[in-house]
């Protein structure tokens, strides 16, 4: 009989059975004068010890307020140093830390705190276009009496928010002011607190967007996030006093998990570049910090690499990475190794619901496997694929990926029948992707279930953008679909039937703007008749992707 595609990672590495908050004050202890973070465009560095204090600053800031265990906080910035501590403060005090993406727009920002009834947010003033501060007041226009906490009609459970900024709007808390010293009484019931916290109690949402038009609230624990952490850095060597170049975004598991948790369970030191992938910023932070590592996806590889100054930075500090978020071409990944030097560079895969990792290649598997793999199952995690009836193939055979151990979340938030969809009976976590197991026990993933379209990293799912553009009135019906792109992998293609013949592809993009996320606006608008359908009234996606890249003039092969 075949071997059955089903693996068992390593256990001869113990899970790390502590809260977040216990393991940050052993290793500030530990390394309470090693660097551990620098964002080098606000011109900060602190020492473990100097984080730590602003960490138990705001954790006891917080409590100040009255928030609980338990309780969600909402952080809506870029990249920076805020972002970690927040991390960090939450955690200590039992928070819940709600990861919100900075590219959210009105509609995503309210069904967000509203979702999980977020009773605090720590916002940046704007980023880039979004002008946080404006969105919140248009949200809750109660916000200009500067009453605290705040009682507004849209945004019911919202009571402080909390902005990184010199000078506070009517309304709103300064995140410095949080960072007053503590008196002796709160300092002791901080240590209190935490001995009454569990490695199992949620400690962060990541929302996920759904196939059904609105995101989920992926819910995950300390032990989750904080042993993924671990086992993804071990896997790529880190060591204590190590740099790590982190230009990925905090929101995402990748930069709060992989690399913030990373470090701080290596004792190593979290380094951003800029507050938004720029690949100059990229290159100046490794040379001036000397980082041995790089995370990002193949997209901001290919423009670290395509810089044209590139030749003029040492870079000779580098040595080992992730890439994660989308497949790897071969030849970018020689150039990775070749060019950048990063000889021990990985390939990670895995979803914000296992927390995230659940394969990684190994820092000494050969070149070949790691852009035709994902590598091996990580340590305590269990894998099998499974055909449509549940039953698990033989290696090599394809079939759904499914993933069970420490890393699978507890669930989406206020959500148990979407949880029930995922999470069967034994445990397991169903992912949607297509992969196979081969003899020697590496996966890889050869397509996606449904209809998720990852551009430059970033998951969309279609139904999400469908549901939106239905509100328009000129729009009958749309399907949105995946198209090739040799940028982002992959671009959005809206296919609209019009109830108004004066709809223009234009109009349905000016539709979208600052109401959704820039990365969910259709690159593409095709006004069509009719879509294809099998005899079953079911639209065929697959015909339309392929009808709509040859209209567009676009390669027929896709990233899978």
């Amino acid at each position: 009989m075949a071997e059955r595609a089903h693996v068992v990672g390593r256990t001869d590495v113990p899970l790390i059975e502590r809260t977040i908050g216990a393991f940050f004050d052993e290793t500030v202890a530990a390394r309470g004068d090693g660097l551990a973070l620098v964002s080098r465009h606000q011109g900060i560095r602190l020492s473990y010890a100097e984080l730590g204090e602003k960490v138990d600053r705001l954790a006891c800031g917080l409590a100040r307020l009255g928030l609980k265990k338990g309780d969600r906080v909402g952080i809506w910035a870029p990249n920076r140093a805020e972002w970690a501590i927040t991390q960090f403060a939450t955690a200590k005090a039992g928070l819940v830390l709600v990861n919100i993406n900075p590219a959210y727009r009105l509609t995503e920002i309210e069904f967000a705190l509203n979702k999980v009834g977020c009773r605090a947010l720590v916002t940046a003033e704007r980023f880039k276009s979004s002008d946080y501060v404006a969105m919140l007041r248009e949200l809750a226009p109660e916000l200009d009496e500067g009453a605290v906490p705040l009682a507004a009609a849209r945004l019911p459970a919202l009571e402080f928010p909390i902005v990184l900024s010199e000078d506070a709007a009517p309304g709103f808390i300064r995140f410095d002011d949080l960072l007053a010293e503590p008196s002796g009484n709160e300092r002791a019931a901080l240590a209190a607190l935490g001995e009454t916290l569990d490695r199992n109690d949620p400690i962060n949402i990541q929302f996920t967007s759904g196939t059904t038009g609105t995101p989920k609230g992926a819910t995950l624990t300390h032990r989750n996030i904080l042993n993924n952490g671990f086992f993804v850095a071990e896997a790529i060597g880190l060591k204590p006093g190590d740099r790590l170049s982190i230009p990925v975004p905090l929101y995402h598991c990748f930069g709060m998990v992989m690399g913030n948790l990373g470090c701080l369970t290596h004792g190593a030191a979290m380094v951003y570049p800029s507050d938004a992938f720029e690949p100059g910023a990229v290159l100046s932070a490794v040379e001036a910090e000397g980082c041995v590592g790089l995370y990002g996806v193949p997209t901001m590889f290919i423009a670290v690499l395509d810089h044209p100054d590139r030749r003029s930075f040492d870079l000779s500090s580098l040595r080992t990475g992730i890439m994660a978020g989308s497949p790897c071409p071969i030849e970018v990944m020689k150039k990775v190794v070749g060019e950048l030097g990063m000889d021990d560079v990985t390939i990670a895969y895995g979803m914000t619901e296992t927390s995230p990792v659940s394969f990684q290649i190994s820092m000494d598997d050969p070149i070949e496997r790691r852009v035709s793999t994902v590598g091996r199952v990580q340590p305590h995690c269990e894998v099998k694929i499974v055909d449509f009836e549940g039953r698990t193939v033989a290696r090599g055979e394809t079939g759904e990926l499914c993933t069970r151990g420490y890393s699978v979340m507890k669930g989406y938030w206020d959500d148990p029948a979407r949880t029930a969809e995922v999470l069967d009976a034994e445990g397991f976590m169903h992912t949607g992707d297509l992969a196979t197991i081969d003899a020697e026990g590496y996966g890889n993933i050869v397509g996606r279930s449904k209809d998720m379209v990852i551009r430059g990293g970033e998951n969309v799912y279609p139904r999400e953008v469908e549901e939106f553009l239905y509100a328009h009135p000129k729009i009958r019906d749309v399907q949105v679909v995946g198209v090739p792109d040799p940028k982002y992998g992959e671009e959005l293609c809206a296919c609209v039937v019009a109830a108004d013949p004066s709809l223009t592809a234009e109009e349905v993009v000016g539709f979208c703007r600052g109401k959704i996320a820039h990365y969910k606006i259709p690159r593409h608008v095709v006004l069509v008749e009719a879509f294809p359908m099998t005899v079953t009234g079911k639209i065929q996606k697959f015909v339309l992707r392929s009808e709509m890249a040859e209209l567009l003039g676009l390669t027929a092969e896709k990233t899978a």
